[in-house]
């Protein structure tokens, strides 16, 4: 994995940390693509692993969480592009009191969409839904208990329909999809920080960030999930996906100045 998409890793270090040296952002890179690797064999593994053994691999500390399933609120588990991503949803499946709810995109290969759903779905309270049809296939769900897991970095599609705020001290546009599904079902959100305690050994932190979502006005929630993501980011810099290209669209005034949330 060494090497993939270098200049996008490196460029957007660099983006993110401009104080550091050349030399410091080398070492976090090289941090990273270990990372990378360890998550491709880690993820085979994942196919056979056992529960028991699973369990072994974590520090949890879900409690405030169980207790929201205990007070009758559903919830949103938010987070980011860390490592190792498979680990966390499996892990968290395996923790958490709610069925866990999470959306996937089908490959076109039979034989390989099927390995993914099986992985995906071994454990315990793992509930995968195409998001091509996740509309109707959530809906379900709805009258049900459920914690529903969704990234806050995503890039959208189109700037124009996104919320612009600062990462890294630039502005940058997120998906509104997490603030929008948490007011209109009134979801609890808690963020969750995953990240290797050492290798195959993970730590999943959970925060409550709101359980009243509806008190945010449009884009503060977005913001205030963005403002976690950074700071779990700078905490442990090697554990983000630097290969994704969150800086991709560049701020134009005239063109998104309206998006741009402000508190």
């Amino acid at each position: 994995m060494a090497g993939y998409r270098k200049k996008v890793v490196m460029s957007n270090l660099k983006i993110a940390f401009p104080e550091k040296t050349e030399k410091e952002r080398t070492i976090i890179a090289k941090k990273f693509y270990q990372h990378f690797t360890d998550t491709f064999i880690e993820t085979i593994k994942m196919l056979s692993i056992s529960e028991k053994e699973l369990k072994k691999r974590f520090t949890v500390n879900i409690d405030e969480i169980n207790s929201l399933y205990d007070s009758g609120q559903n919830l949103l588990i938010v987070s980011a592009h860390y490592f190792n991503w498979e680990i966390a949803n499996a892990g968290t499946s395996l923790f958490i009191k709610y069925p866990l709810i999470t959306a996937y995109i089908p490959v076109q290969n039979k034989a390989v969409n099927k390995l993914i759903y099986n992985l995906r779905t071994r454990f315990k309270n793992a509930i995968l839904i195409d998001a091509t049809k996740f509309r109707n296939q959530f809906y379900p769900y709805l009258k049900k208990r459920f914690a529903l897991g969704l990234v806050a970095d995503q890039k959208p599609a189109q700037p124009r329909a996104a919320y612009w705020v600062p990462f890294f001290g630039e502005l940058v546009p997120f998906v509104k999809g997490p603030e929008k599904t948490s007011k209109a079902n009134n979801t609890a959100v808690a963020y969750l920080h995953f990240y290797p305690a050492k290798r195959g050994y993970y730590n999943l932190d959970y925060q409550v960030v709101t359980t009243t979502p509806k008190a945010f006005a449009d884009g503060m929630l977005t913001s205030k999930l963005i403002e976690i993501t950074e700071e779990c980011i700078r905490k442990q810099p090697a554990a983000y996906l630097w290969s994704h290209n969150r800086w991709k669209w560049n701020f134009n005034e005239e063109e998104y100045g309206e998006f741009v949330v402000k508190e």
